[in-house]
């Protein structure tokens, strides 16, 4: 028996899950004359489907309304009832997606693809009331769908955020006309500038930047506060240590530490956990660290730094 692909649409309530998924079927071009559609829905949210025109492609809808009753079983016999070909799953977006990826699927059922849809409107609010819940919806979207954008989008913002806790994810930012939009992402510091000054509010999403975009950085000169990974147990070569700054995340249970592999003689009189203030200049090279390309700092000078009031940087 082939494979049923799965699409899941993770996101919180009422972010445009619904109205993308029948944008795929109906715009899109996706559905095929002979297949069997099932779209398993999970919430109710404010746009309903159209099951009148979702018949004309011999798609049907059912529905799971409890957490507990999203199981193998209850799937399998979702999946022994419709005989689906396709399977499109809008999941809800409070429960745990976790549970999802690591449950067992009725057989022949694979995920091919996830995408989460956002509310660029409520993002922001939602991720200092409810970080949690909300991140849950994006940590394993290999796409993630910034809908209803506008030209005060903060785009740079939003993306430091999603890629603090899912770093492979494709972003796209979708207008309110359901144009795609393409304008530059604005950044909070001057790129240009003979030497780029990062504050302490501005260093996390500086950090994926360079990351994401490593060649964006290269031969620019930088400068910033941080703190100082070099434990001398043998873990970094002699002339390398590590500044960087703890990030909170999702939550405070969940912090990590931003750092970037710098090149240096002095790396050896650098002592662990001390504070710097660094300027340096990028140069984009191999790094295991990196497991390939990636920004690597050459510094031009270090100096002694008083520990900031709060040690955590923050991605909103």
């Amino acid at each position: 028996m082939p494979e049923i692909p799965v699409y899941l649409f993770t996101g919180f309530m009422d972010s445009g899950k619904t109205t993308l998924i029948q944008e795929t079927l109906f715009e899109n071009g996706f559905a095929q004359d002979d297949d069997h559609i099932l779209i398993i829905a999970c919430e109710d949210g404010d746009v309903e489907y159209d099951l009148e025109k979702l018949n004309t492609i011999n798609a049907r809808v059912t529905m799971i309304e409890s957490e507990d009753d999203f199981t193998t079983a209850k799937l399998q016999e979702i999946n022994d009832h419709y005989k689906p070909d396709v399977v499109f799953i809008e999941y809800n977006g409070t429960w745990e997606v976790g549970k999802l990826y690591e449950m067992q699927l009725p057989s022949y059922w694979v995920i091919v693809q996830s995408l989460a849809t956002v509310d660029a409107q409520t993002f922001e609010m939602y991720l200092n009331n409810m970080r949690t819940m909300m991140m849950e919806q994006l940590f394993k979207a290999e796409v993630v769908i910034f809908n209803r954008c506008d030209d005060n989008t903060p785009k740079s913002k939003f993306r430091g955020s999603i890629k603090a806790v899912n770093r492979p994810a494709q972003i796209v930012y979708e207008r309110a006309d359901g144009t795609i939009d393409e304008r530059e992402e604005e950044l909070p510091f001057d790129i240009n500038a003979d030497i780029i000054d990062i504050s302490d509010a501005d260093y996390a999403l500086w950090f994926m930047d360079a990351m994401d975009n490593p060649k964006k950085y290269d031969g620019k000169k930088v400068k910033f506060r941080g703190l100082v990974y070099n434990p001398g147990d043998g873990k970094l070569r002699r002339n390398v240590f590590v500044p960087g700054r703890f990030a909170m995340t999702c939550c405070v249970e969940d912090i990590t530490f931003l750092g970037m592999k710098c090149k240096s003689d002095q790396a050896p009189q650098i002592a662990h956990k001390s504070w710097i203030d660094i300027t340096a200049q990028i140069k984009v090279e191999f790094a295991k660290e990196y497991k390939g390309l990636g920004p690597v700092l050459y510094p031009i000078s270090i100096e002694p730094a008083e520990k900031p009031e709060d040690e955590l940087v923050y991605f909103s």
